[in-house]
């Protein structure tokens, strides 16, 4: 397996484990529940694209090219700005964040075509 990308699998997904029980414990009191959700959106998101790099990662050796290192960008770039962008409108307030968020949700698509792709023409 790719070192590289079951590294950042596993960092994400701890990471997004650490968020979500830091959104559970210590927002819970102080957002409404609507940005409780979006936080636990955001924390859901980042750990199911964490074990999707992990399957990159095995992916990686099995096929290895350029569309399983697309997919592991994309699924980086997707977590940073689809799960970032939800973290910082909660954080902040600043409800025009959300306008990002859709780009990061193409990047993980994106990522899983990618992924499809590597397999299909590793075949």
């Amino acid at each position: 397996m790719s070192p590289r990308w079951f590294v950042v699998g596993a960092i994400a997904g701890a990471s997004g484990v650490v968020l979500g029980a830091f959104g559970a414990h210590g927002l819970k009191a102080r957002v409404t529940p609507d940005l409780l959700e979006v936080w636990e959106t955001a924390a859901h998101y980042q750990i199911l694209h964490a074990l999707a790099l992990l399957a990159t990662s095995w992916a990686s050796e099995r096929w290895p090219g350029a569309g399983t290192t697309a997919a592991g960008w994309l699924f980086v770039s997707g977590i940073v700005i689809f799960s970032g962008s939800l973290y910082a409108l909660v954080l902040s307030g600043v409800r025009a964040l959300g306008a990002v968020t859709p780009v990061g949700g193409l990047c993980l698509i994106a990522g899983w075509l990618a992924l499809a792709l590597a397999a299909w023409r590793g075949r």
